[in-house]
């Protein structure tokens, strides 16, 4: 069995659970931004996109590098890719147990019973 941290899964999982955040990360997939340009669809805040970003690099998700008096954020893959394997290794089980499902309930139909 494959063994996880939970810790750094559960921080990337807590992280994703927003909105706000996946838009964020959706963002940084293009390229490095500033926190201004990351702020503007949103209608919020500085400081309330800024907790948001602490957030997500208390998970690991993004790093906040200082370019003079502008903060960029960009993406660190790491966490995410993770948590992909993680959801891949039950995937590859509940696969597994709706297949099992699926076979039973076939053959309780070629015997003419209900299941």
């Amino acid at each position: 069995m494959v063994k996880y941290q939970t810790q750094p899964l559960d921080q990337t999982f807590a992280a994703l659970a927003d909105p706000t955040r996946r838009a964020i990360l959706a963002r940084l997939l293009d390229g490095p931004a500033p926190v201004t340009e990351l702020a503007s669809p949103f209608d919020m805040s500085l400081p309330a996109v800024s907790k948001h970003l602490q957030v997500l690099a208390r998970a690991g998700l993004l790093i906040q590098v200082r370019d003079g008096r502008t903060r960029r954020c960009e993406l660190v893959p790491g966490p995410m890719e993770a948590a992909a394997d993680w959801i891949a290794h039950y995937r590859h089980f509940w696969e597994g147990q709706l297949g099992a499902l699926a076979v039973y309930l076939e053959a309780g139909e070629s015997e003419g019973n209900e299941p």
